[in-house]
């Protein structure tokens, strides 16, 4: 079977993985998507509790770093490079829409921070970074988190992260985009001046 097929299919079921809403479920028999904002990610699960918060980041960025290490080192030279771009794309769109949840995902940040890490370490860095900044000048979590989808691809052309392949960069924009897409109710209460700001609490 051909391989981008068998990568994308398994890195979508990878990232479909609904981490936080099982968290909340088996450890407080509760459905995260019933309070706070109704995110599965781990913002909205840290409300409940912290530390199931902090383990839904790290399972949802998990769930994005092994598909792309997996397809990566499955093949060698540009179909490499590509497959683990695929890999990387496919696992965030698992997260975002999940066939488990009726295709009603979290937002894309974590899953998209542990997927890109393991490809484009340089420009991760680099996001995470103008996240950083964000939040610290502007105090709202959630324009930290589109400005640095914003600039991720942009970041990665500019240090090469991108291998100059065509396939790889499309991937990393449309990850971007769908991240930015995902955060169309937070894009409006910004506008509107209603966004909750960091010190207030999470976004």
């Amino acid at each position: 079977m051909n391989p981008y097929i068998i990568t994308a299919a398994g890195s979508y079921l990878a990232g479909s993985i609904p981490f936080g809403y099982l968290l909340v479920r088996l450890v407080r028999g509760e459905d995260i998507r019933q309070s706070g904002s109704g995110n599965i990610g781990a913002t909205n699960v840290s409300r409940k509790s912290p530390g199931l918060g902090l383990l839904t980041l790290l399972l949802d960025a998990l769930k994005g770093l092994i598909p792309v290490i997996l397809a990566s080192r499955a093949f060698s030279g540009t179909e490499g490079l590509q497959l683990g771009a695929l890999a990387a794309l496919a696992a965030i769109v698992g997260h975002l829409f999940p066939v488990w949840l009726k295709f009603r995902g979290g937002k894309g940040v974590a899953t998209g921070l542990g997927a890109w890490l393991g490809y484009a370490p340089k420009s991760v860095l680099v996001m995470v970074f103008v996240f950083v900044v964000m939040v610290a000048v502007f105090r709202y979590i959630s324009l930290g988190s589109i400005t640095a989808a914003a600039i991720f691809p942009l970041a990665a052309r500019w240090l090469g992260d991108d291998h100059g392949l065509p396939l790889v960069l499309s991937c990393m924009a449309v990850s971007s985009l769908l991240i930015i897409v995902k955060h169309g109710p937070n894009i409006r209460r910004l506008m509107a001046g209603t966004e909750t700001k960091f010190r207030q609490g999470s976004k």
